[in-house]
């Protein structure tokens, strides 16, 4: 029996968790704990810790670290906040693999804690390139101090080998968000419209949008991205951006762009297996989200990406790119929704994965060395 800690900090990741930490829980040889943070417990985020009990998990430890500053000093300050915390639950605990995600600012502090408390670090989704935020930075930070990746691509794979890490540590997973189209039932189309309390029309736009974190002004492309919303006039569900500098500037501007039009729906958290259901129901995805690059390649749903923020990541060949101007993305909408474009998507496939990471992850963490021999990193 091996105790294995996992954090999750925010819907976007808890989506991408949600079957790994089943594997986990129902594993004879592990014992989950799970220790949840972040925009979890905040009530303007919707307070996603109620669906991760709904879910039927155990939480073993909660932080609270979001500061409601709207700037890169909040930023800062969240990380300093969830040092304290999670040093002291990591400290009790004393699991031994701390189990982290992706590329949020805020998992530095549970790595940051479990180095000095040689703990060792499994990291899911290193390897993978998102030039335009600091996420890029954090994501390559959170690989040097890991020493299990588990990676969601075969490039990413190579690249964090090509960082110096030993090859027997490195292991391609795939992006454990797909495996909801394999293990979880999405909801037909009039589950989705009860749930939504509205009729979903088959010319939908989903917008993922977030701030440009590696800018200076995070929201100076968000003009170009509202002005096109209300040129293309089709039905838009505008997903909740994450908790970043301006992140609350910009719900604000999703607000009242929502309010302005009774075909426009803000989504403040939507149940994993409800926004599959949506993106399988939608025509189209705006925005510079990871799930439009890493996701909807799974459903051949066009997807326009927006300005540099994921620029870098492996694309498929939904995936139209265009800088942050109005005209560029109505024309690009134009493209996407075309009979043609839609035809060359025929028996496209996902480079990120056949949705079984879960149990590729779970693999790894039950058959990894611990102690000493996996802490000790010899470069290559």
């Amino acid at each position: 029996m091996r105790t294995i800690a996992a954090i999750t900090t925010s819907r976007a990741d808890y989506s991408h968790l949600y079957w790994v930490l089943h594997e986990l829980r129902d594993h004879a040889e592990i014992d989950l704990k799970l220790i949840v943070s972040g925009a979890h417990l905040s009530a303007d985020f919707g307070e996603t810790v109620a669906e991760i009990r709904r879910d039927g998990f155990t939480i073993d430890a909660t932080v609270e670290c979001l500061d409601d500053r709207d700037t890169d000093h909040g930023m800062a300050r969240t990380i300093g906040q969830a040092m304290l915390g999670v040093s002291d639950v990591l400290a009790d605990m004393r699991p031994d693999i701390l189990l982290i995600i992706a590329d949020r600012y805020e998992m530095l502090a549970p790595a940051c804690a479990a180095l000095a408390l040689r703990i060792p670090i499994a990291h899911i989704e290193g390897g993978d390139i998102s030039e335009g935020a600091i996420d890029d930075a954090v994501r390559n930070a959170l690989t040097k101090m890991s020493h299990l990746h588990l990676t969601p691509t075969e490039d990413a794979k190579q690249r964090v080998i090509g960082m110096g890490e030993e090859p027997w540590r490195v292991h391609f997973a795939g992006a454990p968000s797909l495996d909801h189209l394999v293990r979880s039932t999405l909801p037909d189309r009039d589950s989705l419209q009860s749930h939504l309390g509205c009729s979903v029309t088959d010319s939908a736009i989903v917008v993922a949008y977030h701030p440009v974190t590696i800018a200076k002004d995070t929201l100076r492309e968000a003009d170009a991205v509202f002005d096109a919303l209300q040129r293309l006039d089709h039905q838009t569900f505008f997903c909740f951006p994450n908790a970043d500098a301006g992140g609350r500037k910009l719900i604000q501007r999703a607000r009242a762009f929502c309010d302005a039009g009774d075909d426009r729906h803000l989504l403040v958290n939507l149940n994993p297996i409800f926004y599959w259901s949506l993106l399988k129901h939608a025509a189209l995805m705006i925005g510079n989200s990871s799930s439009g690059i890493m996701e909807t390649p799974s459903l051949a749903l066009p997807t326009i990406n927006i300005g540099f923020r994921q620029q870098g990541r492996t694309r498929a060949r939904n995936i139209i790119d265009v800088e942050a101007n109005a005209d560029a993305i109505v024309d690009a909408a134009q493209t996407a929704l075309s009979s043609a474009f839609l035809e060359s998507l025929h028996g496209m496939t996902n480079p990120y994965g056949d949705g079984h990471a879960a149990q590729r992850i779970t693999n790894v963490l039950v058959a990894a060395k611990l102690g000493e021999e996996l802490l000790h990193k010899q470069p290559v």
